[in-house]
């Protein structure tokens, strides 16, 4: 009887330690998945392009980031810009789905443009 009870109770033990280790290594898949779906999800930058169009320096820090589709923002060398990337912090490289002129580049050029037609207009 006794060897009975000390088998149940260790049967016991052993599906409740099974059932945390399944619980614990389902929480190790959801932190997971959330990096995935992070890394899937694009995010805004605001900085300056290279003037080769192959690196992009994040104002937010400073960080510098090998862009991996530098077609993406050629006309933009050296200007500064806001991206939607995706971001590889592994590779430290993003992938550029959208670049936009920064309003302060946006005014600068609006106002060249404008002296060139007075020039002009003279």
């Amino acid at each position: 009887m006794r060897k009975v009870m000390c088998r149940f109770l260790g049967m016991g033990f052993l599906a409740v330690s099974l059932a945390a280790f399944a619980q614990s290594g389902d929480t190790m898949k959801q932190d997971t998945m959330k990096a995935d779906t992070m890394a899937k999800k694009a995010v805004s930058l605001s900085g300056k392009v290279s003037d080769d169009g192959k690196m992009f320096m994040s104002d937010k820090d400073n960080k510098n980031w090998m862009i991996s589709n530098p077609e993406t923002v050629k006309g933009h060398e050296g200007h500064h810009v806001t991206v939607k990337a995706h971001l590889d912090p592994a590779k430290n490289e993003i992938h550029v789905t959208s670049v936009t002129m920064a309003k302060s580049e946006m005014k600068d050029s609006m106002k060249n443009d404008n002296m060139k037609k007075d020039e002009t207009q003279h």
